[in-house]
């Protein structure tokens, strides 16, 4: 097999530019255009690139979050907007920390988000043959060789931003040599740590990426995709780029920690001679204040039992804002209205609810749940009535019956005996709406013997079901619950996981673990929202939006997580 053999009749073959011009088109990008969109509106326009192609290359060792999210919508969505395609590839070069479950888990996961691959998903570990076949190539020439020094003396010769680092003493082995210990590599006659590949670069590079970096290493491992066919394995920074150029990736989009290592990304794909030719572009990653998404801090959380799992509604991982409700519309919305820049900054997590609000507005149905029961007695209901009313009151979703009861339950909040200035709700004497039925009178209050409010005996004005009283104005309206046909339920109100809006910035991220960031209620709600599917969302009236939790929900156990309150802090113009 030839090395170029596997790309040699792509058809998105642009030819290498210089980084300065991606610079300047940022000073020149036409207006509502990002860096990234203005390249490859130029690119399309100049002919560099025919059909773009982006790809979303995940290391299948972890559960995706919110950073990711931004990725996928960036990757798909240019893909989308000019009309080119995007591959799903997962880049799993490290057998050690992978497995088959977070390769399911990352599919569903960009399936959920609302986009789709094209073909079947790729992996790295596919091209292993042609990444081999490169590698002997550029021993062949010169351009790498086998280093038997121990992995302590390599970190110690590497030197630091102020030093240079040391040539090894292997590093001018000849070609031969090179080959018959590569290959001892590849069969497994090495043992793991006793050899590594390197490119032959300069140990006296300013930029440290550049001396000399690690091409392959010596793993005995089993590989989820590959099984025991290889004995070393290729590291992430040389497997990526020559994957892209396998799969002619014409834009490389990726964050600003990699923008050191694209000297390396250019230097092996032109030392490969490859017939494609992609190019890199840096962005600002995704930082949200009161969020961590550093996997080695998630992966504490977790294993530390400060949270339920990885899909815990409070992380900010896919599957864990999936069971908390979230909407793929909401965070693809706040994916676009975040943006694409090459500074970094810290995104208002209020900006992030604001979307997923709104996605919510039109899409949840209604319906009533009372989280902290206060029973009420209505003495002159003459019978119990079923009340018809819409799911939504602006989109059609049909109906919904309520039952109402004798016996109902109104939330502790709707009623105090001694009212605080602007109280609207319920007071002795006083009158408030049933939402979407009578207006109500507080006659009697029936307290225990710790002088505690357990009872009302309050009377219905008759003449107002479905309209205003005469000669009098009531201004507040509360929701409310059969006592005898609401069904008891579950309701796990969370809320942000830290107290501090820059939870990491000291080393003890875990004291700022917001210790209410969990309530668990019993609940009651009316009927129709128990025959609630799982997953499906609403909102309860007056206490904020609503989810059916995805695994523990069933008609006979209702189950609801909180997705948000109904307040809102954040402007759009902010």
């Amino acid at each position: 097999m030839k090395p170029n053999d596997v790309v040699a009749s792509l058809p998105n073959n642009p030819t290498p530019s210089n980084h300065a011009s991606v610079d300047a088109a940022q000073q020149e990008q036409q207006p509502g255009l990002d860096f990234v969109r203005q390249v490859i509106t130029d690119d399309l326009s100049s002919g560099r690139t025919q059909t773009v192609v982006t790809r979303f290359p995940p290391e299948p060792n972890g559960y995706l979050h919110i950073g990711h999210v931004k990725a996928i919508c960036l990757n798909f969505g240019i893909a989308q907007e000019f009309n080119g395609y995007c591959n799903l590839r997962f880049d799993d070069t490290n057998p050690d920390a992978e497995e088959q479950e977070y390769v399911d888990g990352i599919a569903n996961d960009v399936k959920w988000l609302g986009f789709e691959w094209k073909d079947e998903p790729r992996y790295a570990s596919g091209y292993f043959d042609q990444l081999y076949a490169w590698a002997v190539q550029l021993i062949e020439q010169g351009d790498a060789y086998v280093d038997l020094q121990s992995p302590e003396e390599i970190k110690l010769n590497r030197g630091n931003f102020v030093e240079p680092g040391k040539n090894s003493p292997y590093r001018d082995a000849t070609v031969a040599e090179n080959l018959e210990r590569f290959e001892k590599m590849r069969t497994g006659e090495m043992k793991e740590g006793e050899a590594v590949l390197r490119a032959k670069i300069d140990m006296a590079s300013p930029n440290v990426h550049m001396r000399d970096p690690i091409l392959y290493r010596v793993l005995h491992s089993e590989h989820h995709q590959t099984g025991d066919k290889w004995k070393m394995y290729p590291m992430y920074d040389y497997a990526h780029p020559l994957s892209d150029a396998i799969e002619g990736i014409t834009h490389s989009l990726c964050t600003l920690e990699f923008q050191d290592h694209r000297p390396f990304y250019d230097w092996v794909i032109e030392k490969v001679h490859s017939a494609a030719v992609p190019r890199q572009y840096e962005s600002s990653r995704l930082n949200i204040d009161y969020t961590i998404t550093s996997k080695r801090k998630l992966r504490k959380l977790v294993e530390g039992g400060y949270v339920n799992g990885w899909d815990d509604p409070r992380m900010p991982t896919v599957v864990g804002m999936r069971r908390r409700g979230f909407t793929p519309e909401g965070l693809r919305d706040f994916c676009k209205r975040v943006g694409v820049s090459k500074t970094d900054g810290i995104v208002d997590v209020a900006m992030l609810e604001f979307c997923i609000r709104q996605s919510l507005e039109n899409a949840a149905g209604r319906g009533m749940a009372v989280l902290n029961p206060l029973k009420v007695t209505l003495t002159n209901l003459p019978e119990a009535l079923d009340l018809v009313h819409a799911r939504h009151p602006n989109v059609d979703m049909g109906e919904r019956v309520i039952p109402l009861t004798s016996e109902i339950y109104i939330d502790r909040k709707d009623f105090e005996e001694i009212p605080p200035k602007g109280f609207k709700r319920l007071v002795p004497e006083g009158e408030v709406r049933l939402r979407h039925a009578y207006v109500i009178k507080c006659d009697e209050i029936i307290k225990d013997e710790n002088g505690e409010v357990v009872e009302l005996k309050c009377s219905i004005d008759p003449e107002t079901l479905g309209k205003n009283p005469e000669g009098r104005k009531v201004k507040g309206v509360i929701h409310w619950v059969s006592a005898s046909k609401g069904v008891p339920a579950e309701v796990r109100i969370y809320d942000r996981l830290f107290t501090e809006s820059a939870p990491d910035a000291t080393d003890d991220f875990l004291a700022n673990l917001n210790p209410e960031s969990l309530q668990v209620v019993q609940a009651v709600i009316e009927p129709a929202l128990a025959q609630a599917e799982p997953e499906q969302r609403f909102q309860f009236e007056r206490e904020g939006y609503f989810v059916a939790d995805r695994y523990d929900h069933s008609a006979e156990k209702p189950v609801f997580n909180r997705i948000l309150d109904l307040k809102d802090s954040f402007k759009p113009g902010k």
